[in-house]
């Protein structure tokens, strides 16, 4: 694995992206600050020159069978590494991480095609480690940061050589399995199965009505609606 670290940059997602060509394969991207952070569906991700994560990671596995599923195998990821912090995440599907009901981590995956041929992706996370109460004040949904939640400041660089340790120690063998070998780490973080939810595909978009009732085997969530149908959805916002 190989780490670029930057002080200040656009989006470490973007940067991975545009030089995704000449970037070897496993090569993160870190930076201290973001001027264009941001998540799914074009979400600001507020990134603020402070001790958070950043984080982008180039992958060009020969499978790309499992490409879909690699947010949620960030997602057990991340939370496997805040739960060393004595806190309790949560995973809300398909890939957010929350402490407390409240957001902590979010996760967004770009492809990279050439010729409508994936060539692979840019992974990227952004953690809130050490949040000022006025930036979190200022997000439009609850949000949380691990200082807050521990009552200390976070060391960012023992948080971002633990994750990546843990995220290449069983990086192969996911590209290999897909979800069904990180299937019951996920359902142990889940907060959102056999509940009322709603389901939106993106923002301003109608928010569904449904019934969650399991995840299947390729990490899709299973609902039934009004009329006690059961319908797989493959993509989309959760709404609890």
């Amino acid at each position: 694995m190989k780490l670029l670290k930057f002080d200040t940059i656009d989006s470490t997602n973007t940067f991975g992206k545009m030089h995704f060509s000449e970037l070897e394969d496993k090569t993160a991207i870190c930076a201290d600050e973001q001027t264009c952070g941001r998540g799914r569906f074009e979400r600001v991700w507020v990134s603020k020159k402070c001790e958070n994560i950043y984080l982008s990671i180039i992958l060009k596995p020969q499978n790309t069978l499992h490409i879909a599923n690699f947010t949620q195998y960030l997602c057990v990821v991340a939370a496997k590494e805040l739960e060393t912090y004595k806190v309790t995440p949560q995973i809300k599907w398909p890939n957010d991480v929350l402490v407390n009901n409240k957001k902590i981590c979010g996760i967004l995956c770009e492809s990279v095609l050439k010729n409508n041929k994936i060539q692979g992706v840019v992974l990227g996370i952004g953690i809130n480690l050490n949040t000022d109460y006025e930036t979190i004040k200022n997000i439009d949904r609850p949000a949380t940061s691990l200082n807050f939640e521990i009552g200390a400041a976070v060391n960012k660089n023992e948080f971002l050589n633990n994750l990546l340790e843990k995220f290449f120690e069983g990086y192969d063998e996911f590209v290999e399995k897909g979800f069904p070998c990180i299937k019951k780490d996920y359902l142990k973080y889940e907060n959102f199965l056999e509940k009322q939810i709603f389901i939106c595909q993106k923002d301003g978009d109608e928010k569904i009505p449904y019934f969650s009732k399991y995840i299947d085997d390729k990490g899709n969530l299973v609902v039934s609606d009004n009329n006690n149908e059961e319908k797989i959805i493959y993509s989309g916002d959760l709404i609890l």
